[in-house]
């Protein structure tokens, strides 16, 4: 079993930076694809970025080159580095992980990831 919580949401102007932290405990995280997700009040939840073991990455067409996904397996954590924030980019942000193997393909619906964080709250003020 692994527990992600999720830190570093907040209240930002647009133009903005915030980085948001996934800490995973119960399992090492350097097995797992790790993904970020968000959801805005009345839609559902989209994909984000994703991170896989060997550290290749994937983005969302709406937050690539403004956001960047990393992983620090030493401590279990992974990150997302948001700049250049909009107003479109309200929402809950979620941390989610997946038992993975080297060259698996990226994963990016919420039904293949096994394990979530609670969510934090990112709300980009125009």
């Amino acid at each position: 079993q692994v527990q992600l919580v999720e830190s570093g949401g907040g209240l930002v102007q647009a133009g903005g930076s915030l980085r948001l932290s996934c800490a995973a405990s119960g399992r090492t995280l350097s097995n797992f694809a790790m993904a970020w997700f968000r959801q805005a009040p009345g839609k559902e939840r989209e994909f984000v970025a994703t991170i896989r073991r060997s550290g290749a990455t994937y983005y969302a067409d709406s937050v690539k080159g403004r956001f960047t996904i990393s992983r620090d397996n030493a401590k279990n954590t992974v990150y997302l580095q948001m700049n250049s924030l909009k107003p479109e980019d309200t929402a809950v942000y979620y941390c989610a992980a997946r038992n993975s193997y080297y060259g698996a393909p990226y994963y990016l619906r919420t039904y293949e990831y096994d394990y979530w964080g609670q969510g934090t709250q990112v709300t980009v003020s125009s």
